[in-house]
């Protein structure tokens, strides 16, 4: 009778431990209630140089997605789609408590990069939030689950929230709007064209000869294809994602030290290789200041790319 007992007495202890693991991955740290209060880093962004994210089709994480879930005695459901999907409501944001933490998804949350906390969403979706107060729109990815807390609807990360300008702040008020991947860039392809068009028209319209039109219409088309890449500084590629975020961390960590503003981004290919980069610039000279800059010369030589 008294081994009985203890085998039961152990696996409820075994249980209570599954749960409260299960727990802790479920939310990642990052928008769980309570903890010590949250602040910003010691570097001021320029919003002009955050790039929002670019939305892509991508299979739902398998963590994160778990429903319904429980959070202070209430209860929430994941969407079976974000499709359709449109809010408005209060928005906060995260920053320097968690930079570096395991989202709900499993990822590390960089407070650098455009990503976001909602209670519902199936993670992960691609979003767009708009600053009802200022007009500024961004896109953001949701990687992680909240906020818990009355009244908002979404956590953005801190160059989010920068760049919609809420920092001041804090909160917000925003619409939040669901992107389709597939026919956001259907239209991204359209606006493309749209451009090319106009500024072939107007070089043509510029030039009467035949001879000049024709070079106007081809330094047209270069302007436009400049205007769309983006200047990159590749410092490594790994085919381990864990390597990439480790030395991601360590760039971001080098750059505030330098008091530089530059983001870090980790750009995953078909082939199943994570490339880390610094980037994107806005000019050559940029990128030559954060190339030869001495605190940067222990991670090895970096090349220039253009997306």
């Amino acid at each position: 009778m008294i081994k009985k007992t203890e085998v039961l007495i152990t696996r409820s202890v075994i249980l209570l431990f599954v749960i409260l693991l299960s727990g802790c991955g479920f939310f990642g740290g990052l928008s769980k209630p309570g903890g010590s209060t949250d602040s910003a880093p010691n570097v001021t962004l320029d919003n002009r140089k955050i790039i929002n994210a670019t939305p892509k089709v991508e299979a739902r994480s398998r963590g994160g997605n778990f429903t319904p879930y429980t959070v202070l005695g209430k209860t929430y459901r994941v969407m079976k789609t974000a499709k359709g999907y449109k809010e408005r409501g209060g928005a906060s944001w995260y920053g320097t408590k968690f930079h570096g933490r395991l989202t709900s998804n499993g990822e590390r949350y960089n407070m650098y990069e455009m990503t976001a906390a909602h209670k519902s969403l199936p993670i992960p979706t691609y979003v767009s939030v708009k600053n009802l107060d200022n007009g500024r729109e961004i896109i953001v990815r949701v990687n992680d689950r909240g906020p818990f807390h009355e009244g908002r609807i979404i956590d953005l990360s801190y160059a989010a929230a920068s760049k919609i300008g809420m920092l001041k702040k804090g909160t917000a008020r925003v619409e939040v709007v669901a992107i389709d991947p597939r026919e956001w860039k259907k239209s991204k392809r359209q606006r493309k064209k749209d451009k090319v068009a106009a500024a072939k028209a107007s070089a043509a319209a510029l030039a009467a000869p035949k001879a000049v039109a024709a070079t106007l219409d081809a330094s047209a088309d270069a302007v436009i294809t400049a205007a769309i890449q983006r200047q990159y500084l590749q410092v490594a590629a790994f085919k381990s994602l864990e390597a990439a975020q480790a030395l991601q961390n360590k760039l971001l960590d080098s750059l505030l030290a330098l008091n530089e503003s530059a983001n870090v981004v980790i750009h995953p290919s078909d082939q199943g290789v994570y490339r880390v980069r610094i980037g994107p610039f806005a000019s050559t000279v940029e990128s030559l200041s954060i190339k030869n800059a001495a605190g940067l010369k222990s991670f090895g030589k970096m090349h220039s790319v253009y997306e």
